[in-house]
């Protein structure tokens, strides 16, 4: 039990971090292309990640030779050396995955932004809290009552949220939508992955997966300059520091025991935090239709762990 409530409350660190960066998102847009905004931001996530790695290592490594001694401890080694093998081989490729959906997702919900307002992109990147558990139905993932309930809870909350004047389907709904479904097999790539390898450095591969996979379209059809990104630099800090670096490893540490349908639905709180941070920080009003969205979400997520105990 303890063991999930620290992962739901990662989950929900890690929403709150997401919600709390769209303003940066949308601000670095300003100065900057999707790719070149997505490229540069997933670079210095990865970045950031390498000396924290190093020190984790430093760590374990320490405590490894205090542990081993004797001809044990050699045909340990040895064991141990080969079974290092192939945890690197999974966690090579479970980085490339996580990052090629990561760079597909972020790309898509960028370029969406520029046609569609920032309610709308939020509401339908939300809707991953419907398309993760019906793949994980195609996949052998069986949902709850409670998480599919929470669904439909978390779907009519979103809306009443994010869409004000009235829903129709444009260019730029089109892109977030299909960001939504890469979102969605990020999550799902998560679950497989991350109980078999170390979090932190299958994020860190991710990052520099999706940072050079953005570069390409970046230096083709972007091609920034010193300047743009001189003038970008704090939102770029804040979403490749936190939203990334900080956000998406939490998400991967985290999902490790977590059913991805639940962590779906508590990821989709980042839609009410950037709500109520806007709220706070920026002095936007909360209208009574938003209030709504906000406690259905809420409602939503309790109700699905109170459904699913573990």
């Amino acid at each position: 039990m303890k063991g999930r409530g620290a992962n739901n409350f990662l989950l929900a660190l890690t929403a709150f971090i997401w919600g709390s960066a769209f303003v940066a998102q949308s601000v670095g847009m300003d100065y900057l292309g999707p790719f070149t905004f997505n490229s540069v931001r997933s670079l210095m996530g990865g970045a950031v990640l390498i000396p924290v790695i190093l020190l984790m290592r430093r760590i374990r490594r320490r405590e490894a030779g205090k542990s081993t001694y004797g001809i044990a401890a050699g045909e340990r080694a040895v064991s141990e050396a080969a079974a290092g093998q192939a945890e690197k081989r999974t966690l090579l490729i479970g980085g490339v995955c996580c990052g090629v959906a990561l760079a597909a997702g972020s790309s898509l919900q960028q370029i969406g932004l520029m046609y569609t307002s920032a309610g709308k992109a939020g509401f339908i990147t939300a809707l991953y809290i419907v398309i993760v558990p019906v793949i994980g139905l195609a996949l052998g993932k069986k949902a709850g009552a409670g998480v599919w309930i929470g669904v439909v809870l978390a779907v009519a909350g979103m809306y009443f949220l994010c869409i004000k004047d009235g829903f129709s389907i444009s260019r730029g709904d089109f892109y977030v939508l299909l960001c939504a479904l890469a979102f969605s097999v990020h999550i799902l790539v998560i679950d497989y992955f991350a109980p078999k390898v170390d979090g932190v450095s299958m994020s860190c591969i991710q990052f520099f997966v999706c940072g050079i996979l953005c570069a390409v379209p970046m230096l083709v059809s972007e091609r920034p300059q010193i300047h743009q990104l001189l003038d970008a630099w704090l939102p770029l800090v804040y979403a490749g520091v936190l939203s990334s670096g900080a956000a998406y490893t939490l998400q991967v540490v985290a999902q490790k025991n977590t059913d991805p349908a639940v962590a779906s639905l508590i990821l989709s709180l980042e839609s009410v935090f950037s709500v109520i941070t806007g709220w706070i920080v920026l002095g936007e009003r909360l209208s009574g239709r938003e209030m709504l969205g906000c406690i259905l979400v809420f409602a939503a997520v309790i109700l699905a762990q109170l459904k699913n105990p573990s």
